[in-house]
């Protein structure tokens, strides 16, 4: 049959199709979405499978056995995967450019080459000379690796199926195409039948496929969300890439838990494992300042230590100003209001800037009690004690609440050198007794205030 050439209207946002331009997509109501692309409408393929030949098979029926993960060598990389690479999984990892994503998979080739694994890096982006300088910073590499620099889909499936690799990257996704669609590359179609197609790869030759993701302004992944639907996991590299330090973190993992995070260092020979996040975050704290306090926040099963800054001066002006960095803007006026209020102190003529150095970001309720103090540290220009860290949940009644794996969080403080941990009150029986750490419970934010 005849191929016949129509025009549709795909919303880059979400995927939604349309026969006709909107100003609002009806799915996920975003506005001036809708990009008009050329669509072929295909006949009935010769090898099309007919529905007698598909049959439906019992439960019981299914043989399962545990797939062993493939490790890369990377521990943190492991830790946000869920233990490893799982064969015919398909991976996404996005962020923004420069931020290491390429650097990330090209370090992973690099150490699984080494273990006799058969690997295959797919550039639609970089020449080979350009993958081999990248490399030599690297350090040496397997005759295990092998490189290719294509776009055009159906040739990429070729040399897949010849080579029979057991792990491919495709940097990236937004320059794959497929002949048989008519937009161009990157469009929400070509995005989305490409990574179909390599979805069918990965499951059906039991591969597993890493593939880079290039993010919009918002910092989500160029083209439909289907696309993040479509795949098994989904990783985002954060991290100002001016700084030194980056942060992978699981959005979506079929295999493990979202909550994990990688922490990394960039350096000259690419991207290093930062194994005491904690003290990388603590490195540069001042000494007796006030406004400067520890806390402590969990990230999947990981405690991190964090210092909190804040600094509260008397406004020029009549509406004083409110700024929060790595935090929760409208949680750090909640917290405000509730030392106005239950403490008495006048926050409403003072400018406060809150900051958790580093430039890593906390949403956790956990830091709520160590914002406070930090506020209430400069606001009274008194320091708290160098070798006291705190945690815990505030209310606005001014209760301090308990907070998840309190164990955990005094372990990572203990080891780090700290002597006085601050907790809620209801968490101490759980702790319990350990040596070399005071711990002191606490029920109220005026009880902490007055103890610190």
């Amino acid at each position: 049959m005849a191929k016949a050439k129509k025009s549709v209207f795909f919303c880059q946002n979400c995927g939604h199709e349309e026969s006709k331009w909107l100003g609002q997509c009806p799915m996920c109501k975003e506005w001036n979405t809708f990009a008009e692309e050329k669509v072929t409408a295909a006949g009935k393929s010769s090898g099309a499978r007919e529905p007698k030949d598909i049959q439906a098979v019992t439960l019981s029926s299914v043989s399962t056995h545990e797939d062993e993960r493939i490790k890369t060598q990377l521990a943190e990389l492991d830790r946000v995967l869920g233990g490893g690479i799982v064969p015919g999984s398909l991976v996404l990892v996005g962020g923004d450019p420069g931020i290491g994503k390429s650097t990330l998979l090209l370090q992973v080739c690099q150490r699984l080459s080494a273990m006799d694994k058969k690997l295959l890096y797919i550039s639609g982006e970089e020449s080979l000379k350009q993958i081999k300088l990248r490399a030599n910073r690297m350090g040496e590499f397997s005759e295990n690796l092998y490189l290719l620099c294509e776009t055009n889909l159906e040739l990429i499936r070729g040399v897949i199926e010849r080579q029979r690799p057991e792990v491919v990257v495709i940097d990236s996704i937004q320059t794959m195409y497929n002949e048989e669609i008519g937009s161009a590359p990157g469009s929400v179609s070509q995005v989305r039948e490409s990574t179909n197609i390599l979805m069918q790869m990965a499951k059906g030759m039991n591969i597993a496929i890493f593939i880079v993701g290039h993010v919009t302004k918002e910092g989500t992944v160029a083209g439909p969300r289907v696309l993040e639907h479509m795949v098994d996991t989904v990783l985002y590299f954060e991290g100002d890439r001016h700084a030194s330090y980056r942060i992978l973190r699981g959005v979506k993992n079929r295999f493990g838990s979202t909550n994990e995070i990688g922490v990394f260092e960039m350096r000259k020979e690419g991207l290093v494992e930062v194994e005491n996040p904690s003290e990388f975050m603590l490195s540069g704290k001042p000494e007796n300042a006030s406004g400067s306090v520890v806390a402590c926040a969990m990230e999947g099963t990981r405690p991190m230590l964090m210092e909190i800054q804040a600094l509260v001066c008397r406004s020029n002006f009549g509406m004083p100003r409110r700024t929060a960095a790595g935090i929760d803007y409208n949680r750090v006026n909640l917290l405000m209001a509730v030392l106005e209020k239950r403490v008495g102190l006048p926050l409403s003529n003072y400018d406060a800037y809150v900051n958790i150095a580093g430039g890593i970001r906390m949403n956790e309720p956990a830091v709520d009690l160590g914002v406070v103090m930090a506020v209430a540290s400069s606001y009274k220009n008194k320091p708290a004690a160098e070798d006291m860290i705190l945690f815990g949940e505030v209310g606005l009644s001014g209760e301090v609440r308990a907070v998840t794996m309190p164990e955990q969080r005094v372990a990572e403080a203990k080891k780090l050198g700290f002597h006085t941990c601050v907790i809620p009150e209801v968490s101490v029986k759980t702790v319990g007794k350990i040596d070399g750490i005071q711990i002191i419970g606490v029920k109220s934010v005026n009880q902490a205030l007055n103890l610190i």
